[in-house]
């Protein structure tokens, strides 16, 4: 009986202190924590784009080394023309030998190939990373990559009898590029890239910067972060910079680094910062005296729950068990003693089971002194103690309730402040930036490989179809199509298309229009070659995996991402879906047709606080592309992050306020749930079982189950039923015997 009350009490004095520390440490900062963390991810994400350039860059040259076709008879400088031609970002490039480094070729601005000791790069196992140099005062990428020719060679120290051996010969293969172009999201926002010292490499600005943001002390405190944090990872972290007026600048910087693992921009020191003015919060918020005025609310409500309950249930049951235990003893004992235990009248306290089962004793006392027999009592009983539990967990609903739904409500139209919505919208034009780079990307690979088909037998193009398909894994599967739509040649997985069309020219598109999975493709024209061999189809297709375009999509801190077709069906998300199915929210769907824009637009991004049924998030969509393959297609990409992931005043203050609530009536359900079903049901059974006995059933037998107040009263009642049932016993055996002795004197008399 003891542990549920005390129990209750401390839980919720624990509660109201919880309630104290969380509220408590709540205040508002001139510039929240959240428009710092979103900030800091701007930044990250911008380096993640910086970093997929260049990985992209350095595969790319390393994928065109590959491929060419060398022969023992190519010379430095024809392969040279061939594998630069095409580049349009190329500004300077040349042929190594890579054992002694001398220049076996160059093209454009000469490659600035100081400082790099070019035989210890080759050396090395496996791709050779990129390398910053600097060349005319500016910074330069250096990308490399391996040639290999085959060739047949004399020593002319053989015997001319020996057969030549046939070696092959390797070329180094270096192209200087500028970095990569730094795109920048959000008005007024200031991004750049960093080297190791903190020095700008290269800078952008949209729209008007604020002079607030062009604070020059946050670069070199950008790069000593960056220096001090683990170059293997992808580091990142938020600054505060100087004040204009009401207006303060926020920084945030990230390493270009790869962090999964050793990567090709790990080395080169490299960081983003990105810098934004904002308006400085003024309004203060302080819900400490509400913490004290709640937390002292639910512990009068303890300690007066542990009031009744000690009165009202503890002390009462105590009596009955002493009165029980007394009882019990003048049924099992003879003389003076038990006369004594019996004398004494029982005490009817409480109400409801108490009280009947003190009636019920008060009976059992006067059938066991002799003074009455059997009484029955009344079927129709008042409130018991269930009640008294119900009562109770009402007492603290009262408090709990209202924490819940009622008190420190965020109002979503002021508790996100207006650069949260901005770094929300900022980081989906860049997500969705990242997605139309793939898709563009995928497009291009899909062109190279159309670019190889003719003038090859059916053979040959088949294993061109295989390579493209192994050296890019986005594609599930290739295949050609003849003029009629049929598939004529196929590498991968079965096409999951059921759209039969033969477009004209190239892009992406889908070609499916239901089912589990969206079918998302590129497609590229198969021009016949003049004098060559037909390809076996006209056009090529490359079925994009969307598992490969999910994880695309997710990105820390941003929510839930879907990209959706031209009727806000989604295609692609970050989270579980299904295909072709309409976005969760309708508010999503308003804002996306919001970016469409007039007729013949592009359309541009928005952002809005939605009250969505799961409660208030942040939205932002953008369109996918406002050129290229994908321009047309009217795709859009929609984020949704809750509220209550950022950290916001109001919002913490709502969410810690709502948990206070749930942990008070939870425990305090808990704690008089276990009173009822250790105290209040047991007792509603000897209560039953008492009112049978003291009514004359002397033949159910009363098994204590629990091991406390009520099991001793039970054994009690056990010992005063077997009392009474040999008392009765003896009764009726007197009775027998006089009624015999009677038979036998009448008997006699006649």
């Amino acid at each position: 009986m003891r542990p549920p009350i005390a129990s209750l009490v401390v839980l919720l004095l624990v509660v109201a202190a919880l309630t104290v520390i969380g509220l408590d440490g709540i205040h508002a900062e001139r510039v929240p924590q959240a428009v710092l963390n979103g900030e800091q991810q701007i930044a990250a994400d911008t380096a993640q784009s910086v970093r997929t350039s260049i990985d992209a860059e350095a595969s790319a040259v390393r994928r065109t080394a590959g491929a060419y076709p060398a022969t023992s008879t190519s010379t430095p400088a024809t392969a040279l023309k061939a594998l630069t031609s095409a580049r349009k970002a190329v500004l300077g490039s040349a042929l190594l030998e890579p054992h002694t480094g001398k220049l076996l070729a160059a093209g454009g601005k000469p490659a600035p190939l100081a400082g790099v000791d070019v035989a210890k790069a080759a050396s090395g196992h496996g791709a050779i990373p990129p390398r910053l140099v600097t060349s005319g005062g500016t910074r330069q990428l250096l990308y490399f990559a391996e040639v290999t020719l085959p060739a047949q060679q004399e020593d002319a120290n053989q015997d001319q009898n020996q057969v030549p051996s046939r070696t092959a010969r390797q070329w180094l293969l270096v192209v200087a590029e500028a970095l990569p172009t730094l795109t920048t999201y959000g008005d007024g926002r200031t991004a750049e890239v960093l080297d190791a010292k903190g020095t700008a490499l290269a800078t952008t600005t949209r729209g008007t910067a604020a002079p607030a943001a062009a604070d020059s002390t946050l670069p070199a405190t950008a790069a000593r972060a960056a220096s001090g944090s683990d170059r293997d990872t992808d580091a990142s972290g938020s600054l505060l910079g100087a004040d204009s007026g009401n207006r303060r600048t926020v920084a945030g910087w990230a390493q270009v680094a790869s962090a999964t693992g050793p990567g090709d921009t790990d080395k080169l020191g490299l960081v983003v910062l990105t810098s934004r003015a904002v308006p400085a919060t003024t309004a203060a918020a302080d819900y400490s005296g509400f913490a004290l005025q709640a937390a002292g609310a639910l512990a009068g409500l303890a300690l007066l729950l542990a009031l009744a309950l000690h009165f009202l249930v503890q002390r009462p049951l105590l009596r009955l068990y002493l009165s029980a235990g007394r009882l019990a003893r003048g049924a099992t004992e003879d003389g003076p003693t038990a006369w004594e235990e019996l004398s004494r009248p029982v005490p009817v306290h409480g109400f409801g089971e108490l009280a009947r089962i003190g009636r019920a004793l008060e009976s059992l006392r006067r059938q066991l002194l002799g003074e009455s027999g059997p009484q029955e009592f009344p079927a129709r009983r008042g409130p018991g103690y269930r009640a008294l539990a119900v009562a109770g967990v009402l007492v603290v609903a009262c408090w709990a309730v209202p924490m819940i739904f009622l008190l420190n409500r965020a109002d979503t139209a002021t508790a996100v402040p207006a650069p949260v919505l901005a770094n929300q919208q900022a980081r989906t034009e860049i997500a969705t930036n990242r997605i139309r780079q793939s898709l563009d990307q995928s497009y291009t690979d899909l062109n190279e490989a159309a670019a190889s088909l003719p003038g090859r037998d059916r053979a040959a193009q088949t294993e061109v179809l295989r390579h493209a398909l192994a050296d890019h894994k986005q594609y599930r599967s290739l295949y050609l199509l003849d003029r009629s739509g049929d598939i004529t040649m196929r590498v991968g997985d079965t096409p999951l298309r059921t759209l039969v069309h033969v477009p004209e020219g190239g892009g992406i598109t889908t070609v499916n229009t239901s089912g589990r999975i969206p079918a998302i493709a590129a497609y590229a024209q198969v021009r016949a070659a003049k004098g060559k061999a037909p390809a076996a189809g006209v056009v090529l297709f490359g079925e994009i995996d969307v598992k490969a375009l999910n994880s695309i999509l997710a990105r820390p801190k941003l929510g839930s991402v879907w990209v959706t077709d031209s009727d806000n069906k989604v295609l692609a998300a970050s989270v579980g879906y299904r295909a072709f199915q309409s976005l969760p929210e309708s508010g999503m769907t308003r804002l996306a047709r919001a970016t469409q824009g007039a007729a013949g637009t592009a359309g541009s991004a928005t952002s809005a606080v939605d009250r969505a049924s799961s409660g208030p998030s942040v939205d932002a969509a953008a369109p996918l592309a406002q050129s290229g393959p994908t321009a047309r297609l009217g795709w859009h990409v929609v984020t949704a992050e809750p509220a209550a992931a950022l950290q916001l005043p109001a919002v913490q203050a709502e969410q810690r306020t709502m948990l206070a609530g749930i942990l008070g009536l939870t425990l305090g359900a808990a704690c008089l749930g276990w009173l009822h079903v250790v105290v209040i049901r047991p007792l509603r059974a000897v209560a039953v079982l008492v009112e049978r006995l003291a009514g004359g059933d002397r033949r159910t037998v009363l098994h204590p189950v629990n091991h406390d107040e009520i099991g001793s009263v039970t054994r009690g009642l056990e010992l005063m039923r077997q009392a009474l049932a040999e008392r009765d016993r003896a009764a009726r055996s007197g009775h027998a015997a006089g009624a015999s002795r009677s038979l036998r004197e009448n008997t006699l008399q006649r």
